[in-house]
């Protein structure tokens, strides 16, 4: 059992002992630090917060302890209830709210969830606001309500409806060509928030849905983390339907996947490659994807003739750099898209319109539209180390190691090979350091996670 706290957010497995798993009693304590930070922050007399929540199992417990809280903070909540996190992230400001709270564990398993926290422009709160709001947590410094100022809650059920809307009227959205294509496509929805929202805004432009794991029960049918080992089911499906492509979401429908019409991943890298593979054709300008992603963003954004830019792994230091570097579309190689146009957030439900946009245009299949694009794989490894190891010392061994390279560390150490490169990141939570590459082979992306398990080893030895 587990509780993790960050500036991101408070995650972590439902039941056991407060402090060491996500009980009521911590739901409670860090929705009452949010909110009182958000008193803080404004001089409104009276704030407002939005609150959606997936289909988990626990998230109808945990959001109406959420909203109690807030209300007893003298705090007015817009309950979207049933909801998907980008779904939450227009909301925010759509509702003129304070903040939004989004009650999802994303990928993992059943048995978590989480408070991931926004703010006013319905973007997640940077590191040092999260700082605060952890720190407030630590101190129970709270002041509730007297009872004549206690908050409201209001139930919003229409904004998956408003979400698809939205997605609709994008400009580069083309709904007639994608209605005249007559596609079929297979919905993973993994029995969460998806099975509604996908389902819909496809049947708005005339797919054709064959609905796999679509009731949001909670029941997560399979891993929800949309991998390769864990879409078997919606491969074996795809080819027996006859589909032209497969869709597959993780809960709270921030992450896109793709499967081809021949059964095989797309792959969750190439999700964001397509997409800005669409965009630019349309509309010159930057990308920016996080370290970890892959570098087929940057070639076909030089075929464009934009300019690529890499930020730290997390969705606020890759929302940060877009706005930095104007770049019309952005996000990380999970499958998640960011679009500008529509709002700073990963969001499955646009990478959809635009993905059906590209091949309605240019009229190929799935592994066609795949085949044109340049080919790089890669391996995910890591290397534990003992605690009384320094491991910043460790990475600056390697950094050092590579000056001749093109070597990046704004997050760890990357190091760009004329062909191939690798990134080491340490954990924040554990000795460890995470082991990416990416190469034009399996067999050499592996090879070169290997070697640099070897180097890191060696060094840590000394």
């Amino acid at each position: 059992m587990t509780l993790i706290k960050s500036i991101s957010g408070i995650r972590g497995t439902i039941g056991g002992r407060p402090g060491d798993n996500l009980t009521p009693l911590d739901a409670v304590k860090f929705a009452a630090a949010y909110g009182t930070w958000l008193k803080k922050q404004s001089e409104n007399n009276r704030l407002k917060v939005v609150i959606g929540r997936d289909a988990r199992l626990s998230g109808k417990m945990i959001q109406d302890l959420v909203s109690a809280t807030l209300s007893g903070l003298g705090i007015d909540v817009v309950d979207l209830g049933l909801s998907t996190t980008p779904t939450v992230e227009i909301a925010v400001p759509m509702e003129k709210a304070d903040g939004g709270i989004i009650l999802t564990a994303s990928h993992n398993p059943k048995q978590w969830n989480a408070l991931k926290l926004l703010n006013a422009k319905g973007e997640f709160l940077s590191g040092a606001d999260g700082k605060e709001i952890l720190e407030i947590a630590e101190s129970d410094d709270y002041n509730f309500a007297e009872v004549d100022k206690l908050g409201t809650v209001l139930v919003h059920d229409a904004y998956i409806d408003i979400h698809i809307d939205e997605v609709l009227n994008l400009d580069l959205v083309e709904k007639e060509k994608i209605k005249e294509a007559g596609f079929t496509v297979v919905v993973d929805g993994v029995n969460s928030s998806g099975g509604l929202a996908v389902p819909a805004l496809l049947k708005e432009l005339g797919v054709r849905v064959i609905e796999l794991y679509c009731e949001p029960n909670g029941e997560f049918p399979h891993n929800p983390e949309p991998l390769k080992e864990h879409l078997t089911d919606i491969m074996e499906k795809v080819k027996e339907e006859e589909a032209d492509f497969g869709i597959v979401v993780d809960p709270d429908v921030d992450r896109l996947a793709f499967i081809s019409e021949n059964g095989e991943m797309f792959g969750e890298e190439y999700t964001l490659v397509a997409c800005a593979d669409y965009i630019l054709s349309k509309q010159k300008g930057n990308t920016v994807s996080n370290l970890s992603s892959s570098r087929a963003l940057r070639d076909v954004t030089v075929k464009h003739g934009g300019e690529y830019f890499a930020a730290a792994v997390g969705e606020v230091n890759v929302v940060t750099s877009m706005k930095a570097n104007n770049a019309v579309i952005g996000g990380e190689g999970n499958g998640g898209i960011i679009y500008p146009e529509s709002h700073y957030g990963r969001d499955a439900l646009v990478g959809i319109a635009l993905f059906l946009s590209l091949l309605a245009e240019r009229k190929v299949s799935v592994s066609e539209l795949r085949a044109s694009y340049p080919a790089y794989f890669m391996s995910k490894k890591k290397i534990e180390l003992t605690p009384d190891l320094d491991v910043d010392a460790i990475l600056a061994g390697i950094e050092k190691h590579y000056t001749d390279e093109e070597v990046t560390t704004i997050d760890g150490v990357k190091i760009d090979f004329s062909d191939s490169w690798v990134h080491l990141r340490k954990s924040n939570t554990e000795p460890i350091i995470r082991i990416y590459t990416e190469a034009g082979a399996q067999l050499a992306a592996d090879a070169l996670a290997d070697r640099f398990i070897e180097e890191l080893s060696a060094l840590a030895q000394k």
